[in-house]
């Protein structure tokens, strides 16, 4: 017994003191490899971001994440191996959250235009840093926000967007969002789902709009309309990630769910203005839009419409028959091939 809790207690010790870090990349003769964690001056804070690739040489890809607040730094990095092979790839904690927590203290700083100006900022460092005349963007759910915002203020800054579960309405996704959430209940004959989807009402909330919108989205889980293969929704494949990061330290943690909280109180009722429909109605990029068939977090249907109105360059939609909201982590292999023979392939042919 004794020696058991001795190692228990080690390892609690060693997770609350441990320094984040990354693991390294192996060298290829005659190109220069990067694996990097560190923070940088955005705007007017210090802002962590993960740098990995197997030559620098490469194009860029810098990965925004959603939530708004749920940091994804170990998640993206432990689904996107496969790319360092063929990007120089970037994961940011934007400005609250987790490992960047302390750049969100100041709650003025704590709206949209801020982020996207630290989007903007984000990418012409790392185009100077590289030397390059641009780079790829890629949002998913909140992170699309800022970045089709970022890409319609400087286009020059981007050669490609990619919009993984694209917010496109957001009032109008959610309202799609409560109707088949209750209808997949009423099939599955859950009186109790039914009820409680009743009592709270259809979309616009009011009253405690986070308990309500937190309530509807646990249930819309359960049917497979969050991650699809799981009726516990993303929150299992989440946590893991946050619990076995190397990039992430006790203080870290703890900041995940401060920041995730806080930005949530914040910025989700700044999103329920946005109505791209409206608001960017053109991009002068190529666009590659990454949709599950299944996800009903942020509609596909109403994402399929946006794609659909949106005058660009060049668009692309790519459906993911088998995932919800993170097709890029529910067929990780499928998002990989569009990625190196599609979206590199186009940047290397320009």
């Amino acid at each position: 017994m004794l020696p058991g809790l001795i190692i228990f207690f080690c390892l609690i010790l060693y997770i609350l003191l441990r320094r984040g870090s990354t693991s390294t990349i192996k060298a290829e003769k005659g190109q220069q490899n990067i694996a990097e964690l560190t923070k940088i001056k955005i705007g007017n804070s210090q802002q962590w971001i993960l740098i990995r690739s197997e030559n620098i040489n490469n194009p860029i890809i810098l990965f925004v994440h959603g939530g708004p607040g749920t940091s994804q730094l170990t998640l993206i990095k432990n689904n996107t191996k496969y790319l360092e092979k063929y990007f120089t790839v970037v994961g940011w904690d934007q400005r609250g959250a987790a490992k960047s927590y302390n750049a969100g203290k100041n709650k003025n700083d704590i709206n949209i235009d801020r982020f996207v100006s630290d989007t903007i900022e984000m990418a012409d460092y790392l185009r100077k840093r590289f030397n390059k005349k641009n780079i790829v963007i890629a949002g998913h759910s909140w992170g699309t926000i800022i970045s089709t915002l970022a890409v319609s203020r400087r286009p020059d800054l981007f050669s490609a967007y990619i919009g993984i579960g694209q917010i496109a309405n957001m009032n109008e996704g959610e309202i799609i969002s409560y109707e088949w959430t209750l209808k997949q209940a009423q099939i599955a004959g859950n009186k109790n789902d039914v009820n409680v989807l009743t009592e709270i009402g259809k979309p616009p909330y009011t009253g405690n709009w986070k308990k309500k919108t937190m309530t509807q989205r646990q249930i819309l889980g359960k049917y497979g309309g969050e991650y699809h293969s799981r009726k516990t929704g993303a929150v299992g494949v989440v946590m893991k990630s946050l619990i076995l990061s190397i990039e992430y330290t006790f203080i870290d943690r703890v900041n995940f769910f401060r920041g995730m909280f806080r930005s949530v109180d914040l910025l989700f009722p700044q999103m329920a203005k946005i109505n791209f429909f409206e608001q960017v109605p053109e991009l002068k990029v190529p666009v590659w839009f990454m949709l599950g068939r299944y996800d009903y977090e942020v509609p596909s249907v109403l994402s399929e419409k946006y794609y659909t109105f949106l005058t660009v360059p060049e668009k692309h939609i790519c459906w993911f028959e088998k995932s919800a909201h993170m097709p890029n982590i529910e067929e990780r292999e499928l998002f990989h091939k569009i990625l190196v023979e599609n979206i590199r392939g186009k940047i290397a042919a320009d």
